[in-house]
């Protein structure tokens, strides 16, 4: 991606901090360091790329900035996992090279050898990427991002980039980025989703190499406060209907400001992407949810994952050794309510490994609730659970001893969930980040429900069996350790539950 442009990799469950891309120890004691969720172990980290599924392993490539904790000349970084949960870093994948910067892109498993790169029986792993050329940019020319291929024989430990690449030149538009590579079974021929500056670009190819283009979509629907990035399109069952899904990130232009990832749902023939409306759908209302993209190679299994950041601050965010990091992983499956369909999320299965013992609660008054009388007080990530049979409204407060505070809740009038972190500690870095944030309810039903997980500087709201999202970042200046939830309505929750959640260090 370019500057102020991209996705920053917040991976599914917390990174292993041993040693980072660069060797270097780090401490889990750090100021913010996440302690559910990937994050590098040094320096900088945006839109989380490549992302394959191969052997029994999730593979994580990201956008990384060795050099520095800002935005710079982009390399792939890597971390594999087992689990979705904890993660090993290793070596760096690719590095900048005569061709330009390696920015986002994606990877696949090339069972079939299309590409030819395979040798001796062993399947290759592809990496479909855009070279920026940052010299040729600053000529003034338009066709100085372009898409690239590097493949691997030995299950992503190294790479060799394609000789005789860019395999798709530039037509002449500035934005011509993000590539997305899914096998479209139906015609035995490979698909790119690309980002081109106000809209998507489909590609077909039989072999990785040599590309034709298909379509276009997106000039005159969807959201277009910014630039388009990021794409990915997949199909999902919904009572036997097969429905595709196009999900475009977009910068600036989101719902509560800055980065955020909308989304199309309707048909797709091989050739051209039919929406069944042009409603503008996010995946996630908070402000930082950007870039995320699916693992290829899951099967009928949809996994996303995002950078859990925003371009409004993300070069600004007071953290020291490193900046960025991935939201939790989620499984993304189809809903329908009324006669629309949304893509609704779930934490992965894989996450409850981080359970500690969980204490539950039955038919609780909220009016005036201290929750750490019920369960203790907070005492690192952990996550609270609800049900209502009524959506009232109420508010949960995250505090510490200096006065500071994180306000997240459902405003019946409105019908919207709020994160709130006005007062939440150190906000003067960035003057739009100090802001109350909002996401229309969905769900039509009259009961409710919402998970909230708790890290040391975010928190994930996923409500209505996910059909409302949210992901937010927060910098206290101490740790949260007290909790209360407030609700003017006298709302009684048929179930409250909190689990406290180990470290992933």
């Amino acid at each position: 991606m370019k500057i102020f442009y991209g996705l920053m990799a917040t991976v599914v469950v917390g990174s292993l901090l041993g040693c980072g891309p660069s060797g270097v120890p780090q401490s889990a004691g750090e100021p913010h360091r996440p302690q559910i969720h990937f994050s590098p172990a040094e320096k900088w980290m945006n839109d989380p790329n490549g992302m394959v599924y191969f052997n029994n392993q999730y593979h994580l490539f990201y956008q990384y900035y060795p050099d520095s904790t800002v935005w710079g000349p982009m390399h792939w970084a890597h971390a594999t996992s087992k689990d979705l949960v904890h993660w090993d870093h290793q070596p760096v994948a690719l590095y900048p090279d005569s061709l330009g910067w390696i920015f986002s892109g994606s990877a696949v498993a090339d069972v079939n050898n299309t590409s030819g790169f395979g040798k001796d029986g062993k399947t290759p792993l592809v990496a479909i990427f855009t070279h920026h050329n940052s010299p040729m940019e600053k000529t003034g020319s338009s066709v100085f991002q372009y898409q690239s291929l590097a493949y691997s024989l030995d299950e992503g430990k190294t790479w060799e980039k394609y000789a005789a690449n860019p395999v798709l030149k530039n037509p002449g538009i500035r934005d011509f980025r993000d590539p997305k590579v899914m096998w479209y079974e139906a015609g035995k021929k490979w698909i790119m989703t690309l980002a081109t500056m106000d809209r998507i670009t489909f590609y077909s190819s039989p072999d990785l190499k040599n590309w034709t283009k298909e379509s276009e979509f997106g000039k005159e629907v969807g959201a277009h406060g910014g630039v388009w990035e990021c794409p990915d399109l997949f199909s999902m069952e919904h009572d036997g209907k097969q429905v595709w899904v196009l999900i475009v990130s977009i910068n600036p232009g989101g719902p509560n400001g800055g980065s955020a990832t909308q989304y199309f749902t309707g048909d797709f023939d091989g050739t051209t992407f039919t929406p069944h409306n042009t409603d503008i759908k996010w995946i996630d209302y908070g402000p930082d949810n950007y870039a995320g993209i699916t693992w290829s190679n899951t099967g009928d299994r949809k996994v996303f994952i995002g950078w859990m950041n925003n371009w409004q601050y993300a070069n600004v965010v007071p953290t020291e050794k490193w900046r960025g990091a991935a939201t939790l992983p989620r499984e993304l499956r189809m809903e329908k309510v009324g006669e629309q369909y949304y893509v609704a999320s779930n934490l992965v299965k894989e996450l409850d490994v981080l359970n500690e013992k969980k204490t539950s609660l039955e038919n609780i008054d909220a009016t005036d609730l201290d929750i750490d009388d019920k369960f203790g007080k907070l005492a690192g990530a952990a996550k609270l659970d609800m049900e209502a049979s009524s959506a009232s409204s109420f508010t949960i407060t995250l505090s510490n001893s200096k006065g500071e505070k994180l306000l997240i809740g459902y405003d019946q009038s409105a019908n919207k969930y709020f994160i709130d972190r006005t007062l939440s500690g150190k906000v003067s870095f960035e003057k739009g980040f100090a802001a109350r944030h909002t996401a229309p309810r969905i769900s039509k039903e009259a009961g409710m429900n919402m998970s909230l997980v708790i890290d040391d500087a975010s928190v994930e709201l996923l409500a209505d069996d996910g059909l409302t999202v949210m992901t937010a970042v927060f910098f206290p200046n101490e740790r949260y350790t007290e909790m209360q939830i407030n609700s003017p309505d006298k709302t009684i929750f048929n179930k409250l539950a909190f689990t406290p959640l180990k470290s992933i260090h």
